[in-house]
């Protein structure tokens, strides 16, 4: 049987994946592609030999990292995605009626080309939403220069190698802060922290110097192994991280979408972290 192996963190550490069979496999020319079957996960994306999403988890983390800063905000109407080329955030932010506008920026057509046709339930037809502009682009240029302004920016990035690499710069989250309109969040993936711990160390210090507010929260999503996920946050407004439990009740209930992971009581909670990541970032919490 053919394995798929995953090594990670300077192949200090692997996973293995058994694949039933590769139903695709290309260089797009950003990334290598590859697109497999497994038993226990389902489909399987990897780019550059790291796994991406699969079928089976990926509502985990999709909905954790769009729900939470939408929720908290509670009247976002604009919404910028960056990355997730595979559809998963697109898909969770489109559920929201009361969003108006989301501008997606991906800079690999090829990753949504390739995830519309073997991840369809990622998307569940966001794309063709008629409130999404997809921008084919790179997101560090486009928050440069765009003159647009964003209640909730969501950085879906790779890790910080390659093409992810200027997604966890300081130019780059600079450029976020001057898309967010007064009372916005800005959220990023920021990897495995017991395994990367630089990664938060590296954002909380270029947070601390542009925003106002900034922490992490988190999720385990079992294809990300290692630990819990970490997720960065950044706003100007201390109070969209403290929304009492109630509240954020009454805007799930009033907002009448079904998640799997998602809820309130979660939502709390994931802004409790560990006590080896709030070390890590001793002196510069706000």
């Amino acid at each position: 049987m053919e394995i798929f192996r995953e090594n990670l963190f300077k192949n200090a550490y692997a996973q293995e994946f058994a694949v039933k069979r590769v139903l695709f496999q290309e260089d797009t020319g950003h990334h290598h592609l590859i697109i497999f079957e497994n038993e226990l996960f389902g489909r399987v994306m990897a780019l550059d030999g790291i796994v991406q999403t699969t079928e089976k988890d990926e509502f985990i983390y999709h909905e954790m990292l769009s729900h939470v800063p939408l929720f908290a905000h509670g009247k976002a109407q604009n919404v910028l995605v960056v990355g997730g080329g595979d559809g998963g955030i697109l898909r969770e932010v489109a559920r929201h009626g009361g969003v108006k506008r989301i501008v997606h920026v991906e800079i690999d057509p090829a990753v949504i080309e390739m995830c519309r046709t073997y991840f369809p339930g990622h998307s569940s037809g966001a794309f063709d939403d008629p409130r999404v502009e997809l921008v084919i682009s790179d997101g560090l240029k486009y928050v440069q220069e765009t003159d647009e302004k964003f209640d909730v920016i969501i950085s879906d990035s790779t890790d910080p190698e390659g093409p992810g690499e200027a997604l966890f710069t300081r130019d780059f989250y600079a450029g976020c802060k001057r898309c967010l309109d007064n009372g916005g969040v800005l959220v990023t993936q920021n990897g495995v922290c017991f395994l990367q711990l630089q990664e938060v160390r590296d954002t909380a210090s270029h947070f601390c110097e542009l925003f106002d507010d900034y922490h992490f929260f988190s999720a385990a999503v079992p294809t990300y192994v290692g630990g819990i996920m970490a997720f960065g946050w950044a706003t100007g407004d201390p109070e969209l991280r403290r929304v009492p439990r109630q509240t954020l009740e009454a805007r799930y209930r009033a907002c009448g979408i079904k998640t799997r992971y998602y809820n309130p009581a979660v939502h709390v909670a994931s802004f409790a972290l560990p006590q080896y990541v709030l070390d890590a970032v001793d002196g510069l919490a706000n």
